[in-house]
């Protein structure tokens, strides 16, 4: 059968052989055995329901196998022959070109080359998934392939609901995933329900198809990195020969060492997983590999002598790095941590001490015993950090987790005579929130649905001419964020970003991202482009509620409210958005956070400019309204300056209060 015949059969009329997993795959940890046997029973009914009955007898040994091997049902069995990865949208079946889009975008989140764990179709962050099993995925290729432009499918945590009646201006696909009830979102709900095949844990954009590998965050990280030297740095010094030490190679984290290098200094990033960090190493995103402690350190005092710009990646724990270079009188400049510590106890965050292989193996047989050991290492982690800091490095949250984690394992990481305060800044609070996120400036992302390179450094060029342009005229407030995007889109070509999709991001805001936008679309229609994807991270102005993270500089007392990214999914949706995404959890963990995504398919008509034009504006004016309102100078400058330029927008602003008057 041809890839079309088999994407628009569903689920197969026969029943497949089973199905080997390749010896090389890099497997998912074993999750967690949760489930009381009558629950197991109801697991497996679940997984059943998918599937004519007279297959039932074989599928549920299998099934049941599964679920005590692996602790979920993955139904290997079903994962389809054919090589996932995005091809040119033209490749796709079906009379929607919005749905087809979305069937390539499905399909570079679970390319091996993108995905962290594609045999259980995850694609980043340990547990970060675009379906719950791979019945799931067939259902929806099938009914994207014969949905219209007049139907919308309704996505419930992977799990494709139906296609209903619906409108050509309405989204094309509306995606929830992990939406429980507020007192059942605490990890072990997500393992349990979860592995009743009832819910999953999106991330922020694998579960809503947006995420290009780890590029997708290697321009945050660059500008970051590059900040963070500059607030430490005397000015008119460069990063060279210094050394930002961080840890976490797989899925997001991956894009540490590249962004390092873009800063201009030295990355060490400690990875346990050999296969993430030997991925990263032949994809061109980390330099060196050093295996021992012994090599590192003469590796990095070299780099520091020769002043070079190199990323080193370590294959071992980085508690170890940490206490060495401590040891050692290595100076750490800048020091954080991007392991998936939103996840602890399932493979997030490995403890120290142990071997990956060791850990895996207590992780399933002794889940207590393993939660004590990521706590202890936890603890030595954090005492390393202070001891290094008490010498003058900077550290920062990267809104992983690691301080809310630290900090219930029992570290010292609190602020002196403050029991809710943190000692150590999220990176939000002391860069991207003042700089970018106030300001409107976020994770703008593209991808071109023809699959050509040709089509991506056309849309580089449109987009560098554009915020050139922009720049002409900007105030002083934001010409820092438009230069150093200049700077990115102009070099982002020779940095070889691309693993999967042709994709790209930059940081724009409002006017920033239509304007970019409206350039494709009107090269669309000139013929002299393919059909172009937008997107964004989640990790954005709006789309994200996130007290540690994203809105961890909202003083007001609402950060612990999640209304901003409600409005932005609810508002993107009849706004023109080709698809739409919310989830609970997401980089910090489940029950931490809630998250909105969109997708919008441009296609050079007026429409596609309609959509853009009412779409790309709320999406970011939302969000620095509400950061307006929690008195945000930097936002309050930026929603002004925005009604002075937009009728019809009129935003409540906050009356500034005498300090003197309050006691």
């Amino acid at each position: 059968m041809t890839f079309q015949a088999l994407i628009t059969q569903g689920i197969p009329p026969t029943l497949p052989p089973a199905r080997n997993i390749p010896a090389n795959a890099n497997r998912a940890p074993r999750r967690k055995d949760m489930l009381s046997d009558e629950e197991k029973r109801l697991a497996l009914k679940n997984a059943l329901r998918y599937f004519p009955a007279e297959w039932h007898a074989e599928l549920a040994a299998e099934f049941a196998a599964e679920l005590r091997n692996y602790g979920r049902i993955y139904m290997h069995r079903f994962k389809p022959d054919y090589p996932i990865h995005a091809r040119p949208i033209d490749e796709y079946p079906g009379e929607s070109m919005t749905a087809r889009g979305i069937m390539l975008m499905i399909q570079n989140n679970l390319d091996p080359a993108v995905a962290q764990h594609p045999e259980e179709l995850i694609t980043y962050g340990g547990n970060g998934a675009v379906f719950q099993n791979w019945a799931q995925y067939l259902l929806t290729m099938k009914y994207l392939a014969m949905m219209t432009d007049e139907q919308s499918l309704h996505m419930y945590s992977g799990h494709p609901m139906g296609l209903f009646p619906s409108s050509p201006a309405a989204p094309r696909v509306v995606i929830t995933n992990g939406m429980m009830i507020p007192n059942y979102s605490k990890p072990d709900d997500w393992e349990k329900y979860n592995a009743l095949g009832v819910t999953q844990y999106g991330q922020m954009t694998a579960g809503s198809y947006m995420y290009i590998g780890p590029q997708g965050i290697v321009h945050g990280t660059t500008i970051t990195v590059m900040n963070a030297f500059r607030k430490i740095l005397p000015e008119g010094e460069t990063p060279a020969g210094k050394i930002f030490l961080t840890a976490g190679l797989g899925g997001m984290s991956g894009a540490q060492p590249k962004a390092g290098n873009i800063a201009g200094c030295i990355t060490v990033c400690a990875e346990v997983n050999p296969a993430a960090a030997r991925k990263r190493h032949e994809q061109g995103w980390v330099d060196v590999l050093v295996d021992n402690l012994d090599d590192l350190v003469a590796r990095t005092q070299d780099a520091m002598e020769a002043k070079e710009a190199v990323s080193i990646a370590y294959l071992g724990n980085v508690v170890d790095v940490w206490e060495r270079f401590y040891a050692e009188d290595i100076f750490i400049h800048v020091g954080s941590d991007q392991t998936s510590l939103h996840n602890p106890w399932s493979g997030g965050y490995y403890p120290a001490g142990m071997s990956f292989e060791e850990a895996n193996r207590l992780m399933s047989s002794d889940p207590k015993a393993f939660k004590v050991a990521v706590q202890t290492s936890l603890r030595l982690h954090a005492r390393a950090v202070n001891a290094h800091t008490g010498r003058g490095t900077y550290f920062f949250d990267y809104g992983n987790a690691f301080l809310l984690e630290a900090s219930r394992a029992g570290a010292h990481v609190m602020a002196e005579g403050k029991e809710d305060t943190f000692r150590y800044p999220s990176y939000v609070q002391d860069i991207l929130g003042p700089m970018c996120f106030d300001f409107g400036f976020g994770p703008f992302r593209w991808v071109c649905a023809s699959g050509k390179a040709e089509d991506l450094a056309l849309t580089d060029s449109l987009a560098l001419e554009t915020l050139q342009g922009i720049l002409r005229t900007a105030p002083k407030e934001i010409r820092q964020q438009l230069e150093d995007n200049i700077t990115w889109i102009r070099d982002a070509g020779r940095h070889q970003l691309v693993v999967g999709s042709q994709a790209r991001i930059l940081y724009a805001d409002a006017e920033g991202r239509a304007a970019i936008a409206l350039a494709f679309n009107q090269a669309i229609a000139e013929g002299r482009l393919g059909p172009v994807i937008l997107g964004r991270d989640h990790h954005d102005v709006s789309g994200t509620d996130s007290p540690y993270r994203e809105t961890s500089n909202i003083y007001d007392g609402s950060k612990f409210t999640a209304d901003m990214a409600i409005h932005n999914v609810i508002g993107d949706s009849f706004r023109g958005a080709s698809w739409v995404s919310i989830h609970n959890g997401g980089g910090v963990g489940w029950g931490e956070v809630i998250n909105g995504g969109f997708g919008l398919l441009l296609d050079g008509s007026a429409d596609a400019e309609r959509r853009l034009r009412n779409m790309l504006f709320f999406d970011v004016n939302n969000g620095i309204a509400r950061r307006a309102w929690a008195r945000n100078p930097e936002a309050r400058f930026a929603i002004e300056r925005e009604m002075e330029r937009t009728p019809g927008l009129v935003v409540t602003l906050a009356n500034i209060v005498d300090e003197a008057l309050l006691h």
